[in-house]
């Protein structure tokens, strides 16, 4: 066997792995857009885009797994490969999830647009846009092997989670003042939790990302100590 053409072949394995999954982080930005349009834009038919455009995000999620674990099975990687295989197949399944909120944000404003609009949802604009940052900046710390843009990641996903309980206290507070638009609060809330998830999921991509370049699992620790 020809060692060079084994290596040819791998390395072309690897970056067509790579290239699907940076084409499914792209799209996966590209729907989470979209729903903030649908969400802001009170447009249905943003809405349904997203909802469509989701099915082709999953197809990429399995063409990258199979691909991974053909690239397993076939060369068998060792040290960094390895963790560049795994990391990109992890990295697939949240860019998926993260697609999968941006449908319930979709769906849940297709409800909202049926129903008056209330003015609560100008609160909401600065929780969907540091979920859509970290998850820009979680595909750009893979794509760059940028470990410090990783790392802080963990503590924007604290803050994600405060907002999110901070939303959810003012609306819960709405409701006994405006119990009509209950239903509409509800909206509000299970959307600011959709995005409290992407931000988990954007977080996860950042670890896998440092697992990838320097072999250290970052998931269980806690926030660093100057």
């Amino acid at each position: 066997m020809n060692p060079t053409h084994i290596l040819t072949s791998f390395e072309e394995a690897l970056r067509q792995l790579r290239n699907d999954a940076l084409m499914m982080a792209s799209l996966t930005e590209r729907n989470l857009e979209n729903a903030r349009k649908g969400l802001f834009e009170r447009d249905e038919d943003w809405c349904n885009t997203v909802i469509a455009d989701d099915e082709e995000i999953d197809t990429l999620e399995v063409q990258v797994d199979r691909d991974g674990i053909n690239v397993m099975l076939r060369f068998h990687p060792m040290a960094s490969d390895m963790r560049n295989v795994i990391s990109t197949m992890k990295m697939s399944v949240n860019l998926e999830r993260i697609a999968d909120q941006a449908v319930n944000i979709a769906r849940r404003s297709r409800k909202l647009i049926a129903r008056p609009e209330v003015t609560e949802i100008a609160l909401l604009q600065p929780i969907f846009t540091v979920a859509e940052t970290m998850v820009k900046d979680s595909i750009r710390s893979y794509a760059n092997g940028d470990v410090e843009l990783a790392r802080g990641l963990k503590e924007r996903d604290r803050e994600l989670d405060d907002m999110n309980r901070s939303f959810a206290e003012k609306m819960t507070n709405h409701m006994s003042a405006c119990v009509e638009l209950i239903p509409s609060y509800m909206d509000l809330i299970f959307m600011a939790r959709f995005l409290e998830r992407i931000g988990d999921q954007a977080k996860n991509i950042g670890e896998d990302s440092i697992y990838a370049v320097s072999a250290e699992d970052t998931r269980h620790t806690g926030p660093a100590v100057d």
